[in-house]
């Protein structure tokens, strides 16, 4: 048990030491974010439906979520949410940190993608105005996929987020009640130049690709991606300077 129990410790600060490389590395979120909204339409059966993608206020996308667990679990990840503003209009991306714990029997290091789909405003101006606890800061469920969409609970009707992880390859609903989502200041300024309360600095490619691929994923009729290689429509410059503008749209 001694020997299992420093194994365990040795394996934590290691992931600890990867996500904190992985957190000063912004742009490598995102483009791990964007590959896994492509994913979501991989498997028809079993992919987020489509209509609650479409009716989505904002989408969070948290990569490769570490759970490390002996006796007391904790997860942790760094990802992107895409929030709707007044118009509609899907924001670029702003980066955010999940923090969670769980308690129980359990033991080893767990990786898995993380999506998280805000039904209501009032989801989403929680989390653009900070720290937000889910399930006590916004009612959460466990996400239907595929066709379970069309005998959805009263639970997951009402519910103003819904949870999602992807595990070997295939997206279930799963509860993240008490997780904590947080703005992260640290990688938007070193990726944007500049804190969210401003406008960018300089706008990565890679930023507008993500935020114009969710445009084409949240579409009543959208066409279906090529697994592993999106390729969303590039946005016009006058849309780029709309879109940046809504970076800041919530301190307004």
């Amino acid at each position: 048990m001694h020997r299992f129990l420093i194994v365990t410790l040795v394996l934590g600060c290691g992931m600890s030491a990867a996500h904190a490389r992985a957190a000063s590395d912004p742009t490598e979120t995102v483009r791990q974010a964007e590959q896994v909204l492509a994913d979501l339409v991989a498997i028809p059966a079993r992919q987020i439906p489509q209509h609650l993608l479409a009716e989505a206020q904002g989408v969070a996308v948290i990569p490769g979520v570490t759970k490390i667990g002996f006796i007391a679990g904790v997860r942790r990840g760094h990802g992107v949410v895409l929030v709707r503003d007044a118009e509609g209009e899907w924001s670029l991306p702003q980066f955010i940190t999940l923090t969670g714990g769980s308690v129980g029997w359990q033991a080893g290091i767990q990786g898995t993608d993380v999506v998280l789909v805000f039904k209501t405003r009032k989801g989403v101006e929680g989390l653009m105005n900070g720290k937000f606890t889910i399930g006590a800061d916004a009612s959460v469920s466990a996400g239907p996929v595929g066709r379970d969409a069309e005998a959805a609970t009263d639970t997951q009707l009402k519910a103003e987020i819904l949870s999602y992880s992807r595990s070997r390859g295939l997206f279930a609903g799963v509860s993240f009640d008490g997780s904590a989502l947080e703005i992260d200041q640290h990688a938007h300024v070193a990726f944007y130049g500049s804190p969210t309360a401003e406008l960018p600095r300089h706008l990565p490619e890679s930023a507008a690709q993500l935020r114009n691929y969710l445009v084409e994923l949240t579409q009543p009729n959208p066409a279906t991606p090529v697994v592993g290689e999106p390729a969303p429509p590039r946005i016009s410059a006058r849309k780029l300077e709309a879109v940046r503008r809504s970076l800041n749209w919530a301190e307004h």
